[in-house]
């Protein structure tokens, strides 16, 4: 007869108070591809900004919402709708692999706190374009998105906090340097979240059915 030990115990408990209060169904592979459409889009924004025949920089910061940057704004858009796409059906299916529901307590915890930060952050950025600030847009995408994983990752992988915290720290050297934002929206936003999945990936993922 096998003796089961205090510390299996223990052990066993502690995984399932986790689970009940962490919301642990992120995916590292949603990660890596949301870093890989990132880096995608910034590549092809440098080409149309700096290497258009139509478009000029100056024209851009002059008009942001014009019929020649209406494709920068469409570049953004669909690289959010395939990052959020990807990421909610990876997600899903991570889940339904260990047998648990996506819509959790904990799932919602993590989307109120990620989200809060990230509203504020809109309406700042906003207020930024109204006034003409456009030098620091990228900067404050960075900054706030960074403050909502470091908010939400109180409720799930505490190594999410940590990516805050490089994502809020790249965001202040875009503000310093205005003129090299679109190089640090995608070393924040790609390189960052490539090297975050392959990290949740090592850490969580590899030693399990799900990886």
């Amino acid at each position: 007869m096998t003796q089961i030990k205090p510390q299996d115990d223990l052990a066993q408990i502690r995984s399932i108070m986790e689970r009940s209060t962490r919301f642990l169904s992120l995916s590292a592979l949603a990660s890596v591809l949301a870093g890989l459409y990132a880096l995608i889009g910034a590549a092809a924004a440098y080409r149309y900004i700096y290497f258009s025949s139509k478009v000029l920089y100056g024209r851009i910061t002059d008009d942001l919402l014009g019929p020649d940057t209406l494709p920068l704004v469409l570049m953004a858009a669909a690289v959010f709708i395939l990052a959020a796409g990807t990421g909610l059906w990876l997600c899903s299916r991570k889940a339904h692999r260990a047998g648990q529901r996506l819509w959790t307590k904990s799932a919602r915890r993590v989307l109120v706190n990620f989200s809060l930060p990230m509203l504020v952050g809109g309406i700042f950025i906003l207020v930024l374009y109204w006034r003409g600030y456009y030098g620091l847009i990228a900067a404050s995408t960075l900054i706030f998105y960074g403050m909502a994983l470091i908010s939400a990752g109180n409720f799930t992988f505490s190594d999410i906090r940590t990516l805050g915290l490089w994502q809020a720290a790249l965001g202040l050297l875009a503000a310093v340097f205005p003129g090299k934002g679109l190089l640090f929206w995608a070393l924040g936003f790609g390189v960052l979240h490539v090297v975050y999945g392959v990290v949740i990936y090592w850490k969580y993922e590899r030693n399990t059915k799900d990886a």
